[in-house]
This record gives structure tokens, sequence and C-alpha cells, in this order.
């Protein structure tokens, strides 16, 4: 059977270092700042674990349990629609606000698993090492977080020439039966509540870099783990009803510290290897394959943005102005691109020579590509719908406990058939979605998700087929010339 929701929060008391406000958090499933995420987490578990249609889960071709659809390698086009189904139910779970739940390391390990072959280059047990952590990640239903980006020092420099050569998380010496390592990376989002974290590198290095040139997996309560999270909005939420969305699914970013940690060698996938450090990610499908996921996670968040809205627009009257049309009709039609290359990526899916069918790369990186403009336009679409709605909202829900203030709540902040709760809910709901320091975190996250723009603009000048076009354009000049 699937973990658990219960399981899930029973395993996260375990020894983990997470630091906020100058303390350790002694229990993440209890504290404020990280309860809520981890019941949201929890309950995800659960919707996988009951799977009434089978559309979630798939049998462990080891254990011959059922385990979650998001851990599937994809043999054939029919795969990916079946994961893409799957990981939509999912993701509808969390409004698509939750960007790297369990699901989304999910799909790099699983086209690791799929290419391990790329990681034999470093020695055939690096590879049997992967396809047994992928394994029995799989089968556990084990959370994987990753870090993979260095932290923001000297960018002008190379891991190796840095001012301390342990800034960077890497190797510092080998021991019987494992390395060490030390430094820090960053960006652990979702790190706390997670199971695990793969510690790697997707930035390129260099020469000398040999160091950090590493992919292994830590129990995230392994000694010399320290995690420092960013502020935890969830914290400072006085309620669900005033703060529906960061209650409940603030996943926390970190940057983590890895002090002098044991890696065991069954849990190293690359060491000191440049060249598979990088291939890890791009040449075994792993980016593609990951990032399918969160565009399908993202799909769900723009249906929820053009929800929230469609319904403004209806609680106000105002939905059948040409004007709110336009501006609904062009946010829908946002929300369709998205979805649509999501649903392209599987009919130009690519079977490649290990037999693993890898979403279509031109499509993947269109969305990528499109997803840092596309969120702060329908951000920005749904405060114009909204307009001076969103700043006259009672300060909290206790306003309505208080018989004076809810009397005058209840005549001046309303619609014509919805009571004032319920647009003061309404509204708030959407003011988490756009104004509070939830929804800033959001508008940053999306924009940079999955690099510097310029860096994901790369990666569709590599992935997209010129040629086709350069060949029409040679066939129009060579269909007349000076004579014609």
């Amino acid at each position: 059977m699937p973990r658990t929701g219960k399981e899930y929060l029973e395993e996260l008391r375990d020894s983990r270092r997470v630091y906020l406000d100058g303390s350790v958090v002694e229990d993440i499933t209890t504290h404020p700042g990280f309860a809520g995420v981890a019941r949201s987490v929890a309950d995800c578990y659960d919707l996988v674990a009951a799977d009434p249609d089978g559309l979630l889960t798939f049998d462990s071709p080891t254990s011959g349990e059922r385990v979650s659809r998001a851990w599937t390698i994809p043999r054939r086009m029919e795969d990916l629609v079946e994961r893409r189904r799957a990981l939509k139910v999912i993701s509808e779970q969390t409004y698509g606000l939750v960007g790297r739940g369990p699901e989304h390391v999910a799909g790099f390990l699983s086209a690791f698993a799929g290419n391990a072959d790329v990681f034999a280059r470093g020695g055939q047990s690096f590879a049997d090492n992967v396809v047994a952590f992928y394994e029995q990640a799989r089968d556990h239903g084990w959370y994987v977080s990753y870090v993979i980006v260095p932290p923001q020092i000297d960018r002008s420099k190379p891991a190796h020439q840095q001012e301390d050569p342990h800034l960077y998380a890497g190797v510092v010496e080998e021991r019987d039966g494992g390395i060490v390592v030390r430094g820090a990376q960053m960006l652990g989002t979702a790190a706390a509540i997670s199971d695990y974290i793969l510690l790697s590198c997707i930035h390129p290095l260099r020469p000398g870099d040999e160091p950090y040139a590493i992919s292994v997996a830590v129990p995230t309560g392994a000694k010399g783990v320290k995690l420092y999270a960013r502020r935890a909005y969830a914290a400072s939420a006085t309620s669900v009803f005033d703060y529906p969305l960061t209650s409940r699914f603030d996943e926390g970013d970190a940057f983590v510290v890895f002090d002098d940690v044991f890696v065991p060698w069954e849990r190293v996938f690359v060491y000191r290897d440049i060249e598979v450090v990088r291939a890890q990610f791009f040449e075994t499908g792993a980016h593609i394959l990951g990032n399918s996921q969160a565009q399908i996670r993202f799909w769900t968040k723009l249906e929820f943005l053009v929800g929230l809205a469609s319904a403004i627009a209806r609680m106000n009257r105002s939905e059948k102005e040409p004007a709110v049309q336009q501006v609904l009709g062009q946010m829908a039609a946002y929300a369709a691109l998205v979805e649509g290359l999501v649903r392209a990526q599987e009919a130009h899916c690519e079977i490649d020579r290990n037999g693993m069918a890898r979403p279509g790369r031109a499509e993947v990186y269109a969305n990528m590509t499109f997803q840092s403009q596309i969120y702060p336009t329908l951000l920005n679409m749904l405060r114009e719908l909204a307009g001076g709605g969103l700043l006259q909202l009672p300060s909290s829900v206790a306003d309505f406990a208080n018989a004076e203030t809810a009397a005058d709540i209840g005549r001046y902040v309303q619609s014509p058939g919805v009571p004032a709760s319920e647009r003061v809910k309404l509204l708030k709901l959407a003011w988490d979605m756009v104004g509070s320091e939830f929804a800033s975190r959001h508008h940053q996250y999306e924009m940079f998700y999955a690099g510097a723009p310029y860096m994901v603009k790369g990666f569709m000048y590599r992935n997209f087929d010129f040629g086709v076009g350069e060949s029409l354009v040679q066939r129009a000049l060579d269909s007349y010339d000076l004579t014609s």
C-alpha cells in the first residue's frame, strides 16, 4: 500500500536541524511555520494511498505493491498521458501552490534510473547506486527535495576559486565506506518537510571544480545537515480565514549547510566528475521529465488564478462588461496555452536509446520560457479585476464576532446575493494570492523557477529545430531570382 499521510508525518519527527528565528524547530509537524504545509502534503499522500480508480498509482516492479505514478519511468506516449493525468489530480489538491512537492524530484530520479548508463561513465557502482536509491524511494514513497544551485557569493569566480574553498558544497575527504561533504547549497524549497535531500550542482563547472562535481542523497535528519529557513509566513497567519493559502501551503525555502556530513558510497551517484554531473540532468532527460511535472502543476495554478478572477467578476456583477470579458478571455488564453504545451509534450515525445519516453523538448522549454512572463501578467490582471475591493477588507475574521463591526460590514461589504462573510472570504483568498508575503514569494518563485530567464531561453535555443524554418526560407529564395 502507498505511504499514508500519517506515516509521512510520523517520519518527519526525527533529528533534523531546521533553524528559524534563531532557534531549532523542535517538531516540524506542530510548529506554526510548517505544520500547515506538512498537513497539506500528508493529505496528498492520503489522496494517492486511497486511489479508488487506480489512476494515481501503479505496481512496483520490485515489490508488487502500488506506488505513486509520479515515479513512473515512461516507456510510451500513453505512459506520459497516464502520468500527466495523475499529476494533475495531485496538483489540484494544493491548487498548484506547492511548487516542489514529492512528485517533483521523483521525475528527476525516474529519469536518472531510466538512463543509468550515464552514471556508469564514472563507474558501474554509481549507476547501481542511483537505480537502487530510485527503487527504494519509489517503494517507500520518500519525499526527496534537492539543492542544486551554489550560494550567491561571488558568481564571477568558479567554485574552486572562491575565497574559502568550502563555501560551495563539495567533498573534502574520503573515509572508509564513504565521503565527507562540507559547504552550503541553495535553494532548498520544501527541504524542511522532505525525507531526503539530493545534493548536486546544475550550474556549469570548470576544471578545478571536481570536488563540487558530486551527486549524493542525504537524509534530511543526517548529522551535520543544517537548514536555515527563510521567514515562515505561515507562522504569522492569524487564521485560515484571513490567510487561507499562507496557512496551508507555505512550503518554505532554505539554504542548506553540510557541516562535514558523511555520505556512504551507496548514496553517491556522481563523484568528482564534471562531465557526468552535468550529463545527469540533460543527457538522462531528467531536466525534461522533472520540469514536465512542474508545468502540470503550473497549469493548475493558472486555472486557479483564472477561477479567482472569474468568481470576483461574477460577484461584482461585471462579468457581462466587454472590457471585463476581454481580461478574462486573455487570462484564459494563457492558461490554455500552458495546457496545450503540456499536452503537446506527450504527442511529440521521443523514445531515447534506453527506451524511456521523454516529453517533447521544444514544448517543455517553450513553457519554461513563458512561465516567468505569464505569471506576473496574470497577477496584474487579477489585481485589475479586483480593484479597490482588496483594500477595503476587514482586518480579520474577529470583526465578524463583534456585533457593532459585524453589522456595518454586513451592510456595506456585500454584493447582490452574496453576504459579507462570503464576499470577504473570496477577496481574502484573492489577496493571499496576489498581495500577501506568501503571494510575493510565489511571484518571485515563478519568475525564477527554472533559473534566470536568459538561461531558460538558452535551453529553448538549443532544443528548437531552426532547420525547419530555414529550409522554408531557402525554398522561398530558390523559387525566384533576378529574372523572375
